[in-house]
């Protein structure tokens, strides 16, 4: 099985000072044989140990990348959890946090949609009762202006005199 850098690298930091994890104890908690930690702390050691330029952290992650490595892990038996985890570089909190961080997106989206909706829909009562307002008052100016043009053609227009 080939393991991503990523996830060597933390393993490595599992294993290596400041944390000084027994190989053993990382061993078992992976399900990656002692050996093979052995080998990777060697090779780092040495300075062996390639890292690749373009490998994304997990944390650097694009929150659609995310999006899709969440749904996809959802789709992967239990058993074979752990092999798709380490072909990706990642941990299974890894995705358990995108999972509640797309969560936690999604209903501030969803705040913030109904705060927008809630403003417009203020907005859309002003300017109904402004629109009803002209309204009203343009009936009125158009009553008056027939009552000025019936006044004129009884008594005639005052501009003559």
């Amino acid at each position: 099985m080939r393991y991503s850098n990523g996830f060597r690298q933390g393993i490595l930091k599992r294993v290596l000072p400041p944390q000084s994890r027994s190989v053993r104890e990382v061993s078992q908690e992976v399900g990656i044989s002692e050996q093979t930690i052995r080998n990777w702390k060697d090779k780092a050691r040495d300075g062996r140990l390639p890292y690749e330029d373009g490998e994304i952290a997990p944390g650097e992650r694009q929150a659609s990348e995310k999006l899709k490595l969440v749904i996809e892990s959802k789709s992967i038996e239990p058993e074979q959890m752990g092999e798709w985890l380490r072909a990706q570089g990642l941990h299974s909190e890894h995705v358990a946090l995108w999972e509640q961080e797309l969560v936690t997106i999604v209903a501030d989206k969803d705040d913030a949609t109904k705060a927008e909706n809630l403003r417009l829909k203020k907005k859309l009562k002003e300017t109904e009762r402004e629109l009803a307002r002209k309204e009203k008052a343009l009936a009125e100016l158009a009553a008056l202006l027939a009552l000025k043009k019936k006044a004129e053609a009884i008594w005639g227009d005052d501009e003559e005199d």
